[in-house]
């Protein structure tokens, strides 16, 4: 299997977080969709393709920016398991 080092997706610009817009919940910037929304079609195995018809005003980089958004999220939040030790 092949390890490919990727660079970090900088997903600042599309997601934003605002008290007066849908309760502060992270949205795409200049919407009122809330990135759990996309992350929840995405889990249910909507393509990209599938989320832009649904939401006409994202574009795919809108939809990539959740992802790295989610996967920074993990990242932080979720602690390594402990690998187990040789004898």
């Amino acid at each position: 299997m092949m390890v490919v080092a990727h660079q970090k997706y900088n997903y600042h610009q599309f997601i934003q977080r605002d008290p007066a817009i849908c309760g502060g919940y992270p949205v795409i910037t200049g919407t009122r969709v809330p990135i759990r929304t996309i992350l929840a079609s995405l889990a249910e195995g909507a393509t990209i393709e599938e989320i832009l018809a649904d939401f006409p005003t994202l574009k795919a980089d809108d939809v990539r920016a959740v992802i790295a958004f989610a996967a920074a999220a993990v990242e932080e939040d979720l602690p390594l398991p402990d690998f187990p030790t040789a004898i």
